[in-house]
């Protein structure tokens, strides 16, 4: 398989897609703002949490360098909430049922688990910036201190 394309210094894709309580989240609606678009497999799984929560606990920290903080995934509104309200989100989730937010950012396709191919979402992160732009791709994240990483981008820009 081809190496996933950097989509670094290139427009961002468009993304139109509902958040758990079903309000539509655009890129348009956040010009003139940063946005961490991270893309996460499913809901309340141990990786996903471990993400989720490092996010939740620097949302201060991103807010002070207006940066807007989304987690994208497949999962619907229902599970979006049970997971936000489990462990005490601050920041949308949004819904991206037919994964073509996903695929438009790299974050799906073929995967090697265990010597195993086979698709599924991957795990990486987009920090967009004021001007529409991808400023960093992170294609393919470890969950362990990948937040700071990306904290530290968004004030950098």
């Amino acid at each position: 398989m081809a190496e996933r394309e950097d989509l670094t210094g290139k427009k961002a894709p468009n993304f139109n897609l509902p958040d758990q309580d079903g309000n539509k989240h655009k890129l348009a609606d956040y010009k003139g703002k940063k946005v961490v678009l991270y893309f996460y497999p499913k809901d309340d799984t141990p990786g996903c949490t471990k993400e989720a929560c490092g996010f939740r606990d620097l949302k201060g920290e991103f807010d002070a360098a207006d940066t807007v903080i989304f987690g994208v995934s497949k999962d619907g509104d229902k599970s979006h909430q049970k997971f936000i309200g489990k462990y005490k989100l601050n920041f949308p989730l949004l819904s991206d049922e037919n994964l073509k937010v996903h695929e438009a950012y790299g974050a799906y396709g073929e995967k090697n688990m265990y010597g195993i191919k086979r698709m599924g979402v991957i795990r990486s992160t987009v920090l967009i910036g004021p001007d529409g732009k991808v400023a960093k791709h992170w294609r393919s994240v470890k969950v362990a201190g990948h937040m700071d990483k990306v904290l530290e981008a968004a004030k950098a820009i």
